[in-house]
């Protein structure tokens, strides 16, 4: 038996480089300069993410052409904004190349690394960049999507917005920067978003605090042609146009946020029930058995995260991410819950440990230590 446990062992390793070689030589190709188009239209940047098929899944290459071109537009003195959009109509961007990442943490290759590295410090840029920045997350806008979008000045959502951190469910964490916009939501919304993975849809986005203006998807097309006619626009005259365009759509205006009803729930009662471990909170609002199906050392990490990240800066949690992908790499649950979730798609992930109450505490802090000259600079 342990002969064959470790041929299974060998063969499911193998078949993890074979894979990973054919992406790294797909990303190498020429097709890769198109998975993401970079254009200047009159004073505008215009960045179009354009893996339609994969629903403009980010991989390490289109971020490696998106994060120069900012750093040259911010200091261009012709580009007076950036936009930045999916390609596809259904997707701004569902989230980062998981598998890519999942192949390449199997063997020991160094895209486990680099892709977290350098997608946190893409996301830095944006939050930090100088110029305006406009997100059109017109269609799913999921994981690393949410990173290219949340830490913009502007967030556009549409009636075709689906908004969510699912990471729990792959035994991972809400990344990209999540331990800093999450816990900034209304009470304790964003630790709600964070443990359940909750799906937030169209308008709701917006009424959460996720994108800062609605304006419905046909009018999208008009909205951009009148931000890149802008010359040299200040932030209230970018303000003043998406303004203009959310007061023309009705759409689902008098709609209730869809948690409406249990915000005094969620903010009274997650602290205490969180920290007993127990979920019947979960239940009165139709999220039935949902944690039960999430990492224990996953909603143990999250919980912890983005506790810390209330009092953190956009930098200090991204470091402190990085730290916790690369023990989630170490770790078994990652790779068990993209098995479960996305390769073999049985649902049924055998997570270790298996519940709550046999996750430690050290385990956790040790997640949160810091890798010393391998920590994330920025």
């Amino acid at each position: 038996f342990c002969n064959f446990h470790t041929f299974l062992v060998i063969h499911y390793r193998l078949r993890s480089l074979c894979r990973l070689q054919i992406l790294q030589g797909q990303m190498m190709s020429s097709q890769a300069g198109t998975e993401v188009l970079l254009e200047k239209v009159g004073n505008a940047g215009v960045i179009t993410l354009n893996r339609p098929k994969a629903l403009n899944a980010l991989n390490v290459n289109m971020i490696r052409l998106m994060y120069p071109q900012l750093k040259k537009w911010e200091t261009d003195k012709e580009t007076d904004i950036v936009i930045i959009k999916g390609a596809g109509g259904k997707a701004f961007c569902a989230g980062g190349d998981i598998r890519a990442v999942t192949e390449a943490g199997m063997v020991g290759d160094p895209l486990a690394k680099d892709f977290f590295r350098e997608e946190y410090i893409l996301n830095n840029t944006i939050g930090t960049y100088q110029k305006p920045y406009v997100a059109l997350i017109d269609g799913i806008t999921m994981g690393g999507g949410v990173g290219l979008s949340v830490h913009g000045r502007f967030r556009v959502a549409t009636e075709k917005t689906l908004f969510a951190m699912p990471e729990t469910a792959i035994g991972l964490f809400p990344d990209v920067g999540g331990g800093y916009f999450l816990p900034r939501l209304q009470g304790q919304l964003g630790l709600f978003l964070a443990l359940t993975g909750f799906r937030l849809k169209g308008r709701d986005v917006q009424k959460a605090g996720v994108a800062s203006h609605f304006v419905e998807s046909q009018k999208i097309a008009a909205l951009e042609k009148e931000l890149v006619d802008l010359k040299a626009p200040s932030i209230e005259d970018i303000a003043r146009v998406l303004d203009s365009y959310q007061k023309k759509s009705s759409l689902d205006a008098e709609k209730p946020f869809v948690l409406e009803k249990h915000i005094d729930v969620i903010d009274n009662g997650l602290n205490q029930v969180l920290l007993a471990y127990n979920i019947p909170w979960c239940f009165c609002i139709c999220e039935t058995q949902t944690l039960a199906k999430m990492s224990p050392m996953s909603l143990k990490i999250t919980f912890k995260q983005i506790q810390a990240g209330r009092t953190m800066t956009l930098q200090e949690v991204l470091v402190m991410e990085y730290r916790l992908s690369q023990a989630c790499m170490k770790g078994s649950d990652f790779y068990e819950g993209v098995r479960a979730v996305l390769v073999d798609k049985d649902q049924s992930p055998k997570w270790n440990p298996s519940t709550l109450e046999e996750v430690s505490d050290k385990s956790v802090e040790d997640c949160f230590l810091s890798l010393e000259e391998h920590d994330l600079k920025l």
